[in-house]
């Protein structure tokens, strides 16, 4: 069994997660950095973070963190987290394939007492019953006999930089309760904000799940208080206002729901729901609802500019922002595509505005290639669709500028004022 003074530390992938995980792990001891990308670890190794989740001074201060995209590099290390992607396919299903592939490099290089954490998001159970046999397969060594797991759910809030990867209360868990332990102190060496022990790998991979389906759940119920509202007259943000002088009342707003978490995971619990008989008919109301929220958007501008006889065929729209939430450049599962893809549908012109995404990246993921500046007086319609700070510091004025004399400004994420949109969600 590993003592604590023995780890020799890895993390595997350095993305959103993974690279602040390393780090900070990195101002305390010898950690190496792996990822496949070798564009990514070159550019680590040059001391910038394409993500922004890290300073480059942040980069600096970790003196005993090396980057490597040769799996060799691994051969030495005793401790493994895994931080890859846990994306869904086409059909919305889980897709562990980074995970799997994650685990067969690990396996080729697992020996006896070693210990792999994984942090990345799944079902209840797929630790132990997907990853552990790729492991022993590669590996040819016997789980909790001859290596050992853990299991640890990611929490980083990318863009957010109050609540960071060692003030965020850590979850841990292992296969054995010594192997728990361990897990548990090793993490306790970074996160200021405390560890809570879960009994079970399990147990713990069920409170990631449930964490972020809460939160889906909670977004979808305003997101059709505010379809009834708008339906009534009434102005959701108002009413939202005044039901939060409460003081149990939940702060969520409506809007797009994207990103690597809250629009992904509760598919994975929904897939393991399913595998053992029972159909979840709340989740799966409540991701239909929220998947549906960029065709309404769209309809809802649609009729508003027919109303001021703007004709929609071969009209010019303004997306301003692409990303899946403010202030940050991650544009994974972004559900503004949903708006880009519906208003292609009516034959509109679409030009997407953000000055936080990488050109580059908004093509290969999507095929768009945002505007490097919009021009005044040239769209027929205008959706704020992400709350970033420059959009906001441009004011009503400035945005509606852009527009020609008649036009539709919708504002999604409540950055002006109610008098400053014609619409708000």
């Amino acid at each position: 069994m590993l003592k604590l003074e023995d780890v020799k530390l890895a993390i595997i992938g350095l993305g959103y997660v993974g690279l602040p995980l390393a780090v900070e792990f990195g101002k305390k001891r010898v950690v190496v950095g792996f990822d496949i990308n070798d564009q990514r670890i070159q550019a680590l190794k040059s001391g910038h973070d394409a993500t922004l989740e890290v300073s480059d001074e942040e980069l600096a201060s970790a003196n005993q963190l090396r980057y490597d995209s040769n799996a060799t590099s691994l051969a030495d290390c005793n401790v493994f987290i895994v931080t890859v992607p846990t994306p869904i396919d086409e059909h919305k299903r889980p897709d562990l394939t980074p995970l799997v592939k994650a685990s067969e490099t690990i396996g080729k290089v697992l020996k006896r007492d070693d210990i792999v954490i994984f942090e990345s998001t799944v079902y209840p159970g797929a630790t132990e019953e997907d990853c552990v046999p790729v492991l022993e397969r590669v590996s040819g060594l016997k789980f909790n006999q001859e290596f050992f797991a853990g299991y640890s759910p990611e929490r980083i809030n990318p863009g957010d930089k109050e609540h960071r990867v060692t003030t965020i209360k850590k979850v841990t868990s292992g296969s054995t309760p010594e192997v728990a332990d361990l897990v548990d102190a090793l993490y306790k060496q970074i996160i200021t904000a405390g560890t809570h022990k879960a009994s079970s790998i399990k147990v713990a991979e069920a409170a990631k799940v449930i964490e972020n389906t809460q939160r889906d759940l909670n977004i979808a119920l305003i997101n059709e208080l505010a379809l009834i509202f708008n339906k009534m007259g009434i102005d959701t943000q108002a009413v939202l206002e005044a039901a939060g002088t409460k003081w149990n009342f939940l702060p969520f707003r409506p809007g797009l729901v994207g990103g690597h978490c809250i629009g992904v995971d509760p598919y994975y619990l929904t897939h393991k729901a399913e595998a053992i008989g029972y159909h979840p008919e709340i989740i799966l109301a409540g991701r239909r609802l929220n998947d549906s929220m960029g065709a309404y958007v769209v309809s809802q501008l649609v009729k508003a500019m027919l109303k001021r006889r703007i004709h929609v065929d071969g009209a010019r729209v303004l997306v301003m922002g692409l990303t899946f939430k403010e202030n940050c450049p991650d544009l994974r599962n972004t559900r503004v595509i949903d708006i880009v893809q519906e208003l292609a549908e009516y034959n509109v012109a679409v030009d997407v505005y953000d000055p936080w995404v990488s050109a580059e990246e908004a093509l290969h993921e999507y095929g768009i290639t945002p505007v490097a500046e919009p021009k005044v007086n040239t769209y027929d319609g205008i959706i704020l669709a992400v709350a970033h700070k420059e959009f906001a510091a441009m004011g009503a004025k400035d945005i509606r500028a852009l527009g020609k004399a008649e036009h539709v400004l919708y504002d999604l994420k409540y950055v002006l004022t109610a008098d400053e949109a014609d619409l708000r969600l």
